[in-house]
């Protein structure tokens, strides 16, 4: 079978006046949507090679089938054309490359830039201002790391709201893992010494820590300084015995190793992880294919995107070879400033936790098959609980939670074919009706959520869940409704007899109330959405009403400055000590006075005269 171009499209006169510099090529849809992103060395020779009369895979020919303009951009080297290949890839996500799903989950080690910098493990945008070391496979080696980071340095992990309120040393400092600054126990520079000495540690410069600390803890000797020279020696001695068994082939290596499993066009990418030689674990990634069945392809996707987003080690091992290896190496270490080596043929115990790998990545990707058939089959006996033609692709689920009346949220979850689409959650917080009015709470979160589809075209649900009865299933049609759209499959899930799981009823658009009961995988997948739902829902109804707790109380009363309410707090250790406190024992914090003090506490207890006239504020100042 040969290609034939779109006839939309004239690709052979569209290569005739392309130039043979490196560069990235864009295939678009009819409506504009990005087909593919590519790079190549000499964009006419490659782009060429789609509209010849070669033989090519029939994923290509639906491909070709399908673009209706080019794009092209050309860049100054081949490892420029990659870099930029991969940042149109993640902004543009086109349907046919190999996509790795955007997981913002990596897990690091946080060194905060402050007066006391904190130790913490950190998830999300990397926002704070600090150092960031990983990232690491999993939490558990971040735990582990931590552990050892604050038995040896000691340094704080507190938030900075109980860093800045502390009146006494916590139970971190009793056991020896906190040299508790927030107190004043441990000098600045001290401190100070214990964050660099952390630094080079994560840094994998553990062998200059060492030298480093033989040398103050000869000092120490020389200064007669036993006690401290014999703290100096018991850290070396931990870190010693650390580095005894650190070393992979007699040496302490930044490495990843990288292997991939296929099963058609199903893949998992596993990642073995050392650093400073230490095993951090292992990650599987399961990136999206579309259509593509070839491992090293997928694996060359993987590598290029992967380590564009996070800093390669030294030395990246990958289980088969791929296509601009080299390009790669070349890339990778002109972006990171230093000598980056990418291999697939190794020897020794190299080779042994390459073969580890392998056996893991397969292992993943058959575990994940098996939830995938389950998660097929629930699918399909919720399509049959429903009544519907085809397969549901997104469900979403609508729950409201409150504590009588207060902080009200209404939450959005949303599933899809592989599960739950966390990235695509939302909360609504709800104002503006009558409190514990849960029909208007969940009135105006759907018309928020549905309105706003509508105006900018977005994705629509194939099934709407809703947690409630009769009467919130009637707002959602009222929603649905007034915004005109249709097609979309209602459900309410009411609790079933005594509130026991597995015996809900599904009220259906139509009337018709259903009890699937519990051995049925399409209710026990509609259980795991509506909890879903449920629990995002209340976690941020339950961070709303802290948040208005913890900050209205003290900052809404006259008189009250930032500077007078940190002294309230760290006189009493928080607002509960506070709370709990007369007015004349508040009346001896530094700047209350006693009408004040009355104030104060009328305010925190709900009593008349928690507010004052500006001038009586004014006064306080």
């Amino acid at each position: 079978m040969t290609a034939s171009p779109p006839p939309t499209f004239d690709g052979k006169a569209f290569v005739r006046s392309l130039s043979t510099a490196p560069g990235v090529y864009r295939m678009f849809a009819a409506d504009d949507s990005v087909l593919y992103v590519g790079k190549a060395g000499a964009l006419r020779k490659r782009v060429a090679s789609y509209f010849s009369n070669t033989p090519k895979p029939a994923r290509t020919l639906a491909m070709l089938a399908q673009v209706a303009r080019m794009e092209v951009t050309v860049t100054r080297t081949e490892a420029e054309a990659l870099l930029l290949e991969n940042q149109l890839i993640k902004s543009t996500h086109p349907r046919y490359n190999v996509l790795l799903r955007d997981d913002k989950s990596y897990p690091f080690v946080l060194l905060t830039q402050e007066a006391w910098p904190r130790l913490a493990m950190h998830r999300g945008a990397r926002a704070i201002p600090g150092r960031y070391f990983g990232p690491y496979p999993g939490v558990g080696a971040v735990r582990e790391t931590l552990n050892l980071m604050h038995r040896l340095f000691r340094l704080r992990s507190c938030e900075d709201s109980v860093f800045r309120n502390r009146s006494r040393p916590c139970l971190q400092y009793q056991i020896g893992r906190c040299s508790a600054p927030c107190v004043g126990l441990v000098p600045a520079r001290e401190y100070n010494e214990a964050v660099r000495r952390v630094g080079l540690f994560l840094d994998g410069r553990s062998d200059e820590l060492a030298s480093e600390l033989e040398q103050s803890m000869a000092a120490a000797s020389e200064r007669l300084d036993f006690e401290e020279a014999a703290r100096v020696r018991d850290l070396i001695g931990a870190i010693r015995k650390l580095q005894a068994r650190q070393y992979v082939d007699g040496r302490a290596a930044d490495l990843d190793v990288l292997a991939c499993a296929m099963q058609g066009t199903r893949a998992c990418v596993l990642l073995l992880a050392f650093r400073d030689g230490r095993n951090l674990g292992t990650r599987a990634f399961h990136p999206r294919t579309n259509g593509v069945d070839n491992p090293a392809e997928v694996l060359s996707a993987f590598v290029s995107q992967y380590y564009a987003e996070q800093p390669p080690p030294g030395e990246i091992v990958l289980d088969r070879d791929i296509e601009d290896r080299e390009l790669l190496q070349a890339a990778l270490s002109a972006a990171a400033g230093k000598r980056i080596v990418v291999k697939c043929s190794v020897r020794g115990e190299r080779a042994g936790y390459l073969d580890l790998a392998r056996r893991n990545a397969e292992l993943a990707l058959a575990t994940e098959l098996g939830s995938q058939a389950t998660q097929q089959a629930r699918l399909e006996s919720v399509r049959e609980l429903l009544g519907v033609a085809d397969l549901p692709s997104r469900m979403e689920c609508f729950d409201i939670s409150h504590t009588m009346g207060e902080a009200t949220v209404a939450s959005c979850v949303v599933f899809d074919g592989n599960g739950p689409v966390r990235g695509q959650y939302r909360r609504y917080n709800i104002a503006g009706i009558e409190p514990g009015d849960d029909y208007a709470a969940m009135h105006q979160a759907l018309e928020r959520r549905f309105r706003r589809a509508v105006e900018d075209n977005g994705v629509l649900p194939d099934v709407l869940l809703i947690d409630g009865g009769a009467g919130q299933v009637a707002q959602a049609r009222s929603v649905l409704s007034d915004l005109g759209i249709d097609g979309i499959t209602l459900v309410g899930v009411a609790k079933g007899e005594g509130r026991r799981a597995g015996h809900e009823a599904l009220l259906l658009a139509d009337g018709r109330e259903i009890r699937p009961g519990p051995e049925s995988p399409g209710l026990q997948l509609i259980q795991q959405v509506r909890d879903e739902a449920h629990r995002f829902a209340i976690t941020g109804h339950r961070g709303r009403r802290q948040k208005a707790r913890n900050t209205s109380r003290l900052e809404d009363i006259p008189g009250i400055g930032p500077r007078r309410r940190a002294n309230l707090l760290r006189h009493f250790g928080g607002l509960g000590g506070l709370k709990s406190a007369g007015a004349e024992e508040i009346a001896r914090v530094e700047g209350i006075n006693a009408a004040l003090a009355e104030r104060i506490y009328a305010s925190l207890h709900g009593l008349p005269g928690a507010g004052a006239s500006e001038q009586d504020a004014s006064s306080q100042t």
